[in-house]
């Protein structure tokens, strides 16, 4: 694994300004700034899927490639909110395309992680490595924004 080293600057603001908000608003806006950067990943993620998708087959793992929500439970669990970037269907096999846009892709994670068999070609993993910086100052650009919105409705 590579290590990471970054800075995020600009952050004050943004703390003074959730402290400034009541939990709810607060979480709200930060929802929304985590989504933009959380877009940047499962855009790159998409483009990476894109190379390494099978023409010949119908499955396209790049449609299916989306941001979702961390959920209440998890929310709760890890305090605050929060971002996935995911491919639809999960890991779990099954026949059909289960109504997926881009099929039946729960193979992903054999392309990504690799098998015994067949070599891995990461196509998520370096969405994240190669855009940390540029998520990270989008989500603290973005909060900015978002917090002086719910700022605005009170």
């Amino acid at each position: 694994m590579a290590d990471f080293e970054f800075r995020i600057e600009g952050l004050e603001e943004v703390k003074r300004k959730l402290k400034a908000l009541p939990e709810k608003f607060a979480k709200r806006g930060m929802r929304r700034a985590l989504r933009k950067g959380a877009n940047i990943v499962r855009n790159a993620a998409r483009n990476n899927a894109k190379r390494i998708d099978d023409p010949a087959t119908r499955e396209q793992i790049w449609k299916n490639t989306v941001v979702a929500g961390g959920g209440a439970r998890r929310e709760r669990q890890e305090g605050g909110p929060m971002m996935r970037i995911g491919v639809r269907g999960g890991a779990k096999p099954t026949s059909g395309d289960n109504g997926q846009p881009g099929g039946n892709t729960t193979h992903w994670r054999f392309i990504e992680l690799g098998t015994s068999l067949a070599a891995a070609q990461p196509f998520m993993r370096p969405a994240l490595a190669n855009n940390v910086a540029a998520v990270t100052n989008a989500v603290v650009d973005a909060a900015k924004v978002e917090l002086d919105k719910e700022l605005a409705k009170l």
